[in-house]
């Protein structure tokens, strides 16, 4: 798809971290953009940043989780803008959920799918009719991660789940919108290929009393700084991917038509194969806690 001055793209999530890294991108393409976020003084602050630097852009509160929240975006991106041709579907939370999978809290579960799954498919209900309708040509952008949507990290079983969710999701929306000889793309997302510094560490600040937790967690939260420190000192080498290149590699993704955005790395290219060639050998999974650390 080619992307031009004048265009209108909306990313979800757009207050902080990758979200915020997409809406700059495209703004500094001549987009028009549309942020959306569940934290009002950090979105009225990229907003602000935004329009000092000479973009358009229409910023709205939005729990992503809430489908009439999504609908009201969508109908005021249209009603500003007349069209939107790039949707990311980018708003994620972690789960807080400790123990075996057994010992969860269920309001991690829901309140991780209420989010991470149900505000995916709230976003493609309420744009996707809307940009078919228009007939220009459309992408939409839906981010997974390598835990789950490669493979899953067990101690993060939760939010694994929900990326695993995510990447199929997109590969039927694919696959929908190809049966209706749309000009409309799709792709998903896995950013890095390393750790990213986003919000979503401390995503449980935003966490709604609907969804709060059953029972008080037996350990605190651990902000990415601790989680880093706790790393080095173990002696794992922690390497960060800057938001601004997975901004790039949506950006170039979108150009290219790309269904997978997903960065060169030895890492998850050798979780690809494990994983395909354990389905081949109908073998038992395994497991290697040292493809998340490099």
């Amino acid at each position: 798809m080619e992307l031009r001055a004048g265009q209108t793209a909306v990313v979800t999530g757009a207050a902080s971290g990758i979200g915020l890294a997409m809406v700059r991108r495209f703004a500094a393409e001549g987009l028009n953009v549309v942020l959306a976020d569940v934290e009002e003084g950090a979105l009225r602050k990229a907003a602000e940043e935004l329009r000092e630097s000479g973009a358009v852009v229409l910023a709205q509160v939005v729990d992503v989780s809430a489908r009439d929240a999504v609908e009201a975006l969508a109908e005021a991106a249209y009603e500003t803008f007349g069209a939107v041709h790039v949707l990311c579907n980018n708003a994620g939370v972690g789960s807080g959920a400790e123990g075996r999978m057994w010992q969860h809290d269920p309001h991690d579960w829901q309140w991780a799918f209420a989010v991470n799954v149900w505000g995916v498919f709230h976003g493609i209900q309420a744009f996707v009719p809307r940009m078919l309708a228009t007939q220009e040509p459309g992408h939409v952008v839906n981010t997974s991660s390598g835990d789950g949507g490669i493979a899953p990290l067990p101690t993060a079983s939760v939010y694994a789940v929900t990326k695993a969710a995510v990447v199929t999701m997109t590969e039927s929306l694919y696959a929908h919108l190809t049966a209706e000889g749309a000009g409309i793309g799709a792709s998903v997302l896995f950013p890095g290929p390393h750790m990213l510094r986003t919000g979503l560490w401390e995503s449980h600040r935003n966490r709604p009393q609907r969804y709060a937790k059953s029972r008080p967690r037996k350990t605190p939260y651990r902000s990415l700084d601790q989680w880093e420190t706790a790393m080095r000192e173990a002696g794992h080498q922690v390497r960060f991917t800057p938001v601004e290149e997975v901004a790039e590699l949506v950006m170039d993704g979108i150009r290219s038509d790309r269904f997978w955005m997903l960065p060169a790395s030895e890492r998850s290219d050798a979780q690809i194969r494990a994983r395909a060639q354990s389905m081949l050998d109908r073998a038992n999974p395994a497991y290697l806690e040292s493809f998340i650390l490099d």
